[in-house]
């Protein structure tokens, strides 16, 4: 049995006392709020936190306010998410990621901003402690080698989180709050391309609200590719939204894929601008969203079949926008009906 290592456990009751509890814990100090990926690790001894600073039952994080957009505490459950009013209607593409998550036991617990922040995923990282130290560890955790890529110099543990490619092409923003202040950024750009450092989010900052603009226009969609219908990690994740106009041409577009690399990775749609969705401009983008894709072969599956099928998971998410009857697809894919 794995067991969880020792640590000190923090409940503050405000969002500025848990900031000021980070500050002073410095690097010994790790926040938790469902704890459904946090935990797990612990027990893997992945991470060993001196401290745990609980955001569990701070309530500041749970607010959901409509206004020019829509804001999400980023302590709603994913379960919570899913309740929000208007959400399908208006952000399909999240409500459609986040129904995706693991299991309904898991979304009850997990929350919106564990996802944002989740962990990457390696097949040589997420083993036990004895495992790994057979193979003398790795680069993410207490190694020196990246055993995907021998020769590389940084760590290329994957990126897979459902919602933040959701929320990246619905435009989102967040907002981080420290004891010495606050920001707020474009999701996009709390992510880079490291397996270890994946996150720009500084250790004493927390991440508290998600800002979604309005949808007015807007459409969206996720695709999720998976072994298994329930409970898998992303293998590919797909999200696309489009504003059309009353004719049917692009006005604006984004398209983000997940899972493929260590940080969402934007691909330019600037070709679909001006035009209509049809089949040559979607097969287009498809491809030139297969030729971006990087993945390794740290993952299930194999690495060739899920570079080539981007294209595929490109094309549905399109077409979904399009307003195609994705529905019996989806059902088979996707195992679900969002």
């Amino acid at each position: 049995m794995m067991r969880l290592p020792w640590f000190d456990y923090r409940a503050p009751r405000s969002v500025e006392e848990a900031a000021k509890i980070l500050a002073w814990e410095g690097d010994g100090a790790m926040l938790i709020a469902g704890g459904t990926d946090l935990l797990p690790n612990m027990k893997r001894r992945h991470q060993m936190p001196q401290t745990l600073v609980s955001l569990r039952q701070l309530e500041a994080l749970k607010k959901v306010a409509n206004g020019s957009g829509l804001r999400l505490g980023a302590g709603l459950t994913l379960s919570e998410l899913l309740a929000v009013r208007g959400l399908r209607e208006r952000y399909r593409g999240l409500a459609q990621a986040a129904a995706q998550v693991a299991t309904p036991q898991l979304r009850n617990m997990g929350t919106l901003g564990g996802n944002l922040c989740l962990d990457t995923r390696c097949t040589y990282y997420n083993q036990n402690y004895e495992w790994r130290k057979a193979i003398d560890f790795c680069m993410k955790k207490d190694g020196a080698v990246c055993w995907v890529a021998t020769a590389s110099k940084r760590c290329l543990a994957v990126s897979s989180t459902d919602t933040v490619p959701a929320l990246i092409a619905l435009g989102a923003r967040v907002k981080l709050v420290a004891a010495a202040g606050e920001r707020e950024i474009a999701l996009a750009e709390l992510y880079q391309n490291d397996g270890i450092e994946y996150l720009k989010r500084k250790p004493d900052e927390i991440l508290t609200e998600v800002l979604l603009p309005k949808a007015d226009g807007w459409t969206s969609s996720y695709w999720k590719l998976r072994r298994r219908g329930s409970f898998d990690f992303p293998l590919l994740g797909v999200a696309a939204a489009a504003k059309l106009a009353a004719d049917g041409t692009v006005a604006a577009a984004r398209l983000v894929l997940g899972a493929v690399s260590s940080h969402p990775l934007v691909i330019k749609c600037d070709a679909l601008i001006g035009r209509k969705l049809t089949d040559d401009a979607i097969a287009a983008i498809g491809e030139a969203a297969e030729s971006r894709a990087k993945p390794m072969d740290n993952t299930d599956m194999d690495l060739r079949w899920r570079k080539h099928v981007v294209a595929d998971f490109a094309g549905y998410a399109l077409r979904e926008l399009r307003g195609d009857d994705m529905s019996a697809m989806r059902l088979r894919i996707a195992k679900q009906m969002v």
